[in-house]
């Protein structure tokens, strides 16, 4: 028999919770999880329990922000030459400057 596999509070998880979401919606997720740092487990516990999202900053989370960054910009300048704003790219736009106003605030 193995050993059993603990959280890093040394808790024992052995329930599995399983759910269905759109393609968007997986999308939108993976970009909360990537910009956070945490594992996907750990962010979507941490936000079903209304837990506070702790942002580490480290390489990962920070080539995660270059990455959306970059994407918002493409996005931008497309509008600029006369497309319409997408809730999807102010969504994302508000999850970089949660994200960034956390970092800010650790130092």
């Amino acid at each position: 028999m193995s050993a059993k596999n603990l959280d890093n509070k040394g808790r024992f998880r052995s329930r599995t919770i399983g759910f269905r979401v759109s393609p968007e919606e997986d999308a939108q997720i993976n970009v909360a999880v990537s910009l956070s740092g945490l594992t996907k487990q750990d962010y979507i516990t941490n936000r079903l329990l209304c837990r506070d999202i702790v942002v580490q900053g480290n390489p990962r989370v920070y080539k995660a922000l270059k990455d959306k960054l970059g994407e918002v910009l493409a996005e931008l300048k497309r509008i600029e030459s006369g497309a319409g704003v997408d809730s999807k790219l102010l969504e994302n736009i508000r999850l970089i400057t949660v994200t960034l106003d956390g970092m800010k605030e650790e130092n």
